[in-house]
């Protein structure tokens, strides 16, 4: 955690350096277009800013197509950008800690938005069969082989206790269309009050955009009620925590959502294939920029298929070509549901 400390003041001093003499010419380009500039961290802020402020806004995304969000790392260029901005929206987890960073160093004009902040948020969780974090794992086998069985209760009581008051909570909120919702509106609001003069067609452009996510909100409660199953099971990390509490669905998954385990213990993957032969399960599913190994093993084990849900993290080059939205995204995982849910 010191190093990353480090490398952020590292970061913001050479943005300072670079950034100092393009300010005003950048400031002034986006005064004389007319439009206010945004800058996200995701795809989510990103397309729902699009959608919402249409063509007064600019809008940028710091995450480049195709790479995983959880391995990125701000460059001096990147810092640059959100402190040329109008508005920063990010998510405001445990994977958005760098943000920290560089708060007390943006310009005063500078307004940031968290995701987190719009949406009830929830625990991540560790459901049965989930794979542990590889410290969690070497921090209770350390605990075995030095102390006895009630020093290690006592321990545990104590890491319970703090973990109570350091709750990690789960980021993936944009995952839910009803959380979606709440996010677009909260960035309206952001829009209007920086640029009042084109509040009108903001207001207008929400309404509709509104419209599309209750649609199919609406859309996903009738697969659901009309499924045969209410089980899902994940050969991969599992972000979407929102949207089957949304649904009132249940999972089994290898990891949690923002783990950066790779590889499951025979245990896991025998868990997984387990219930996916029991229960009667007839997908398995992965994610998007993922390999699919633990999908695929799963699979070849059960005589199942498998499917991609999609988490819209983030989008590969292909998928920036095709045009892809969010709106687009979750109605392509609303056809993956249906025969996941037989």
């Amino acid at each position: 955690m010191k190093k990353k400390v480090i490398y952020i003041s590292i970061l913001v001093l050479l943005a300072s350096l670079l950034g100092g003499c393009q300010r005003t010419d950048e400031k002034d380009k986006v005064a004389d277009t007319g439009r206010i500039s945004i800058v996200t961290t995701i795809f989510p802020p990103y397309d729902f800013t699009k959608a919402v402020g249409g063509d007064d806004v600019e809008v940028t995304m710091l995450l480049s197509p195709g790479v995983e969000s959880h391995s990125y790392e701000p460059t001096p260029q990147d810092i640059i950008k959100i402190n040329e901005s109008d508005l920063f929206i990010y998510v405001g987890g445990e994977s958005d800690a760098w943000v920290e960073g560089i708060t007390d160093s943006l310009d005063q004009s500078v307004k940031t938005m968290t995701l987190m902040d719009c949406v009830d948020v929830v625990e991540e969780e560790h459901v049965e069969g989930m794979e542990a974090e590889h410290e969690e794992v070497e921090h209770v086998e350390a605990k075995a082989a030095g102390h006895g069985a009630e020093k290690i209760a006592q321990e545990d009581q104590s890491v319970e206790a703090e973990d109570t008051v350091d709750a990690e909570y789960d980021e993936h909120v944009w995952t839910s269309p009803k959380n979606a919702n709440l996010i677009v509106n909260k960035i309206a609001e952001e829009l209007i009050t920086i640029d009042a003069e084109h509040k009108e067609q903001y207001q207008q452009n929400l309404t509709a955009y509104e419209q599309q996510l209750e649609e199919l909100d609406q859309a996903y409660e009738e697969v659901v009620s009309n499924a045969a199953g209410k089980e899902l099971i994940f050969g991969d990390r599992f972000p979407f925590r929102y949207l089957t509490d949304a649904y009132g669905l249940s999972y089994y998954a290898a990891f949690p959502g923002c783990s950066s385990e790779t590889e499951p213990s025979a245990a896991t993957v025998a868990f997984l294939t387990n219930k996916v032969k029991e229960d009667k399960i007839p997908v398995v599913l992965y994610l998007e920029l993922s390999n699919h190994k633990i999908a695929d093993a799963i699979a070849e084990a059960t005589g199942t298929r498998t499917e991609m849900l999609h988490s819209c993290h983030n989008i590969s080059k292909d998928e920036v070509e095709a045009g892809v939205t969010y709106l687009s995204l979750m109605k392509q995982n609303l056809e993956v549901l249906k025969g996941a849910l037989q």
